[in-house]
C-alpha cells in the first residue's frame, strides 16, 4: 500500500515518532491516520511498561519562574544515562512540566503518592454527600469523583496543557518510547508569593 507523505509529516508532528514508525503505522492502519496514532500510542506504551523498571539515576532539576515572579517551580525528573538527560528533548519535556506544575498547582506526582488518610477523607466525604442513594450508586459516585480528585491533584493523571487530549503521563510515555530510556518525575515543589 502506498502511503501518503503529507499524512505521514501530519502523524509526526503530532507524535514526534520517527518517520519509519509513522509509515509503518499508517501502513498497518491501512491509511487511516487516526488508527494510526492509536498504533503508535499503544507502541509507545508497551515500550514505557518495559523499560518501567528500570533504574534513573540521571536527570535534570528544571526551574520555572512565572513573568510576574509570584509564582517558581522546581522540578526533579530523572532518566537513565546523562547523554538523555543533556538530549534537547528530555530538557523540553522537563520545562513543559514545570509549566504543567505552575498552570494546574497538582499536590502529588502519582496516585501512590496522595496519603491514604486524604483519600479516606475524601471518600468518606463523598459517602457523606450521597447518604440517601443505593449502595451501589454511591461507590460508583466515590468512584467517578475519586477520578476527578486525581485529574485535579495528581500530576500524572492531568490533562497535559499543551495537548488536554492526552494526560501528562502519556506525554511522559510518548518520551519514554521516542527517547528509548525510562523516564521518572521524582518530586516537584510549587512556591507562591506568600502561602
Amino acid at each position: 500500500m502506498k502511503v501518503d507523505i503529507e499524512i505521514v509529516k501530519k502523524i509526526r508532528e503530532k507524535t514526534s515518532a520517527s518517520v519509519i514508525e509513522c509509515k509503518k503505522a499508517l501502513e498497518e492502519a491501512e491509511g487511516d491516520a487516526e488508527k494510526a496514532l492509536e498504533i503508535l500510542k499503544k507502541r509507545g506504551l508497551l515500550i514505557s511498561q518495559k523499560k518501567a523498571h528500570r533504574e534513573t539515576k540521571e536527570g535534570l532539576i528544571g526551574a520555572y519562574i512565572h513573568t510576574n515572579g509570584k509564582v517558581g517551580v522546581l522540578i526533579e525528573v530523572n532518566t537513565e544515562s546523562d547523554f538523555v538527560a543533556r538530549n534537547e528533548e528530555f530538557k523540553e519535556l522537563v520545562k513543559n512540566l514545570t509549566l504543567q506544575i505552575a498552570a494546574s498547582d497538582p499536590k502529588w506526582v502519582d496516585k501512590e503518592s496522595v496519603p491514604q488518610d486524604i483519600l479516606e477523607q475524601e471518600k468518606q466525604m463523598y459517602r457523606e454527600q450521597f447518604k440517601d442513594k443505593p449502595p451501589a450508586v454511591i461507590e460508583k459516585i466515590v468512584e467517578g469523583k475519586m477520578e476527578e480528585f486525581y485529574k485535579a491533584n495528581v500530576l500524572l493523571e492531568q490533562p497535559f496543557i499543551k495537548d488536554e487530549n492526552i494526560t501528562v503521563k502519556e506525554y511522559i510515555n510518548s518520551k519514554i518510547a521516542k527517547l528509548g530510556e525510562n523516564i521518572r518525575v521524582r518530586r516537584f515543589v510549587k512556591y507562591e508569593l506568600g502561602e
